[in-house]
């Protein structure tokens, strides 16, 4: 059974490297001329690709396999009222990305910010939606990268959660193919379990990415086994191993907000869950604050303890 770990965005190790540069739409208003809006948007977009790809090179380097990409690469390009052509001036920059991710086997996808609502009670806000998730799979397009997947939530409980897990459905089959395909589910810390994504997954035919720590602020009391189980049950039809959320909680067990780094002893019986109830490989997104540094830590911490695994190198462990 074999588990990699993985980290969000930012790798804290390398100095002034952001993929996360942007241009707010305040300031793109406030150049003058068209060829100087597209000059600032190319040149922030140049920078954050390039440093994307000093990220992968680090990954490769440190044997980090499973990575997290900012939804903020291209600066303004789900803007309605910018919508630049910056395909026409990165494809191949873009397509370079998608050969080191794909010749190194590493694993990448994005998690599209929280404003992007599936079941919305706005028609306009699902419009946006869609078009901005149109817009990430075009990056994996120019990537030339099939297996990216996109995480999100549930979103609204506008008129109550069975009202709302029904518009969802709906909606979602009015999505494109090419959103669906690549969609993955979440449960969340406030409104929707475990348990009602695991069933929303089965009825759409799509995975699920489980929250440990969104399914320990909320749940309705289920056994943690018979959730991994069903979770990792909707990647049965995928290529890519089943996935999971790991973080802990900043303060108090049931604190919705990360820490710095993962607690070690609960990493560890959550391990001990997952190898006697699905023993099957799986990844782990860990969501911490201290990104690439609290997954390097993670691992350290397994040795100190020595936790009954193969280290197979500084992300990926055996059990």
């Amino acid at each position: 059974m074999i588990v990699r770990l993985g980290y969000v965005a930012i790798a804290l190790n390398l100095k002034n490297v952001t993929t996360s540069s942007t241009v707010t739409f305040t300031n793109y208003s406030k150049i003058k001329s068209d060829e100087e809006k597209i000059k600032k948007l190319k040149s922030v977009t140049y920078s954050n690709i390039e440093d994307l790809e000093t990220i992968l090179k680090y990954n490769i380097k440190n044997n980090i396999h499973f990575y997290r990409l900012t939804s903020k690469l291209i600066p303004l390009y789900t803007h309605p009222e910018v919508a630049w052509e910056y395909d026409k001036y990165f494809k191949k920059e873009l397509l370079r990305i998608g050969k080191i991710v794909k010749e190194s086997n590493m694993r990448i996808d994005f998690h599209p910010d929280q404003f992007n609502v599936i079941n919305s009670v706005k028609d306009k806000v699902v419009q946006d939606t869609i078009r901005n998730l149109n817009h990430a799979v075009d990056l994996y397009d120019l990537m030339d990268y099939e297996q990216g997947k996109l995480v999100i939530h549930i979103g609204s409980s506008a008129n109550g959660k069975e009202e709302s897990i029904n518009r969802f459905i709906d909606n979602l089959n009015d999505f494109p193919s090419r959103i669906r395909k690549r969609l993955i589910f979440e449960n969340d810390d406030k409104v929707f379990t475990a348990t009602d994504v695991l069933n929303i997954c089965e009825k759409v035919k799509l995975p699920m990415v489980l929250d440990l720590h969104h399914h320990k602020c909320k749940n309705n009391g289920e056994d943690i086994e018979n959730i991994l189980k069903g979770a990792f049950n909707t990647w049965n039809e995928e290529t890519l191993p089943p996935k999971v959320h790991y973080s802990s909680p900043k303060e108090g067990e049931f604190d919705r907000r990360h820490s710095d780094y993962i607690d070690c002893k609960e990493f560890m019986e959550f391990l001990d869950i997952a190898k006697n109830t699905v023993n099957r490989d799986f990844d782990i997104m860990i969501e911490a604050k201290k990104k690439d540094q609290a997954l390097f830590k993670l691992m350290d911490d397994l040795k100190v303890n020595k936790y009954n695994c193969k280290f197979i190198d500084n992300s990926t462990i055996e059990i």
